[in-house]
């Protein structure tokens, strides 16, 4: 597709996507690429800009990630961001040494806003320090255009080159203007006028699909969640008939969800495709049968979605294509190039070379969620699907610790209806990244009924973001949450403790497992 975009060159750092994420706001297309990235490939993408991330490493190290000083010769806008910063320094022969005093957490910072990359930015505000090294001194060409009380050059440029450093994260919601300084490199400094919206994607990728399918059949993977149904809406709008979708009812999902998935994607629903529903629950519990470690049940569940798809296929005859509803975090989280993996998706990664599919299609792969679900607006979908909550590939086997059973299942299903019910009531709900009950491997000593107990704990959760990739435990009203625990104790059997958790993304994750 022909558009304009912005390369986000990853070293290691835990905001990579969170960097894409803040250039498409400005309605640029960005791309995550390992460092290892040739020049070639680079050249080849005619990006309009490049970002460099930051990173864990110190960069005068001898196996610490750096990319080739030819790309300072493409001509193109280039701006680093922390360890990215420090390895343009690095590269153009300035000096990177461990600094006297550590930055970490918010950090007044006092920019020099004659500068194009701070147009529109006070001259002190508050910036997101991460970082234990620092630049003792800019390469020549170069001037500072920013500092802190313990950072002599927490900004620097060179404008005639077009090449910008900032040791502060502007992507982290902490740095108060950082989205004013990204949108100023993206659109200012690079040139872009914004082209990149939901409308234009939708049009390109049913022309596309429709393309790349031709007329062969596609069998999809439909969860029910936004990502699946968006990609299946994607996929009848561009094949209508061709498509038949595979609705896998595991055993995993939230209380009563199985139907609801058939009452809007069956016979009677809007789509035009062909829907076929699996009632697999007593094979994927024997399956995951005492198995105890998260990843292990990860590649159990997905391994087995992958062979009832086979199955399905030989029933209806040859079937081309298998199409999924990855999406962009799933991509990155799983490991980009030699980023770490922060965990492995059901969903990413190809088929096996057995599988009785010629090539999966993924309309969705270069999309965050909030994307996705703008995407599913303008295919027509209706709200409450579009703006339904999230739900791991794996189901409820990533929100139970340990071993999954039927019991459990049960448990954590009635649980979370419970959770759901009274944040809906109290109109807490409102707002919520994502929220859920979660069952815990925990069994503690209890007094019900003049009689003692020994039974789970089950833990509640609720985020505030707005990208999902970083997260913030949501306040809610303590009575809110004590009226979810009496519930849950007197109508979930074999509970009788209940716990909320108030960890962030980072250092945790949204999902427990």
């Amino acid at each position: 597709m022909e558009r304009e975009l912005v390369i986000v060159l990853d070293f290691g750092g835990q905001y990579n996507q969170l960097i894409a994420r803040r250039v498409r706001e400005c309605h640029v297309y960005a791309e995550v690429l390992p460092y290892t990235t040739s020049l070639d490939v680079i050249r080849q993408k005619q990006p309009k800009g490049i970002i460099f991330t930051g990173g864990p490493n110190s960069v005068y190290l001898e196996q610490s990630p750096r990319c080739s000083k030819e790309i300072f010769d493409l001509g193109v806008p280039i701006l680093g961001i922390c360890y990215g910063d420090q390895l343009i320094d690095y590269l153009l022969d300035g000096k990177v040494e461990t600094a006297p005093v550590s930055e970490y957490g918010k950090t007044e910072i006092h920019l020099d806003t004659t500068s194009r990359l701070f147009t529109g930015v006070p001259e002190t505000s508050t910036g997101w320090m991460s970082h234990t090294d620092y630049i003792a001194e800019v390469p020549a060409g170069f001037r500072i255009t920013g500092t802190t009380a313990n950072c002599p050059a927490a900004a620097m440029e060179d404008a005639q080159r077009g090449i910008y450093g900032v040791q502060f994260h502007p992507e982290v919601l902490h740095t108060e203007y950082g989205k004013e300084i990204l949108y100023n490199f993206v659109r200012g400094i690079c040139g872009c006028v914004g082209d990149w919206e939901m409308g234009s994607f939708v049009d390109q990728t049913v022309e596309a699909l429709k393309k790349e399918i031709g007329d062969g059949r596609v069998l999809c993977a439909l969860s029910g969640g936004v990502d699946s149904s968006v990609a299946a809406a994607l996929l009848s709008k561009a094949v209508g008939k061709q498509l038949t979708c595979v609705f896998v009812d595991h055993g995993l999902l939230r209380k009563d969800e199985g139907d609801q998935v058939e009452s809007v994607f069956g016979v009677d629903g809007p789509f035009e495709l062909n829907f076929i529903r699996v009632n697999a629950q007593q094979r994927f519990y024997d399956k995951l049968a005492g198995v105890t470690d998260p990843e292990r049940k990860r590649k159990i569940i997905g391994e087995e979605f992958i062979r009832v798809f086979e199955e399905e296929a030989k029933k209806i005859g040859e079937v081309d294509y298998l199409a999924q509803g990855t999406i962009y975090p799933d991509v990155i989280e799983s490991g980009l190039g030699k980023s770490a993996r922060i965990k492995s998706h059901h969903n990413v990664g190809g088929l096996p070379d057995h599988i009785a599919f010629k090539k999966i299609v993924e309309p969705l792969r270069m999309l965050f969620k909030d994307e996705v679900r703008n995407a599913g607006r303008r295919l027509g979908l209706p709200e409450y699907l579009v703006s339904r909550q999230p739900f791991p590939g794996p189901g409820l086997g990533v929100r139970i610790i340990g071993e999954v059973t039927a019991e459990k299942v049960r448990i954590v299903q009635e649980a979370d209806a419970i959770y759901r019910e009274e944040l809906h009531k109290a109109g807490c709900d409102k707002g919520l990244g994502q929220y859920f009950a979660a069952l815990t491997n925990m069994q503690s000593v209890g007094v019900m009924g003049d009689e003692r107990t020994y039974d789970y704990a089950v833990a509640l959760r609720a985020v505030n973001t707005s990208d999902f990739m970083t997260a913030d435990a949501s306040e809610i009203p303590f009575e809110v949450l004590n009226r979810c625990m009496t519930r849950i104790i007197n109508e979930v059997h074999g509970v009788n403790r209940v716990l909320y958790d108030l960890t962030s993304k980072p250092p945790g994750t949204i999902e427990f497992e």
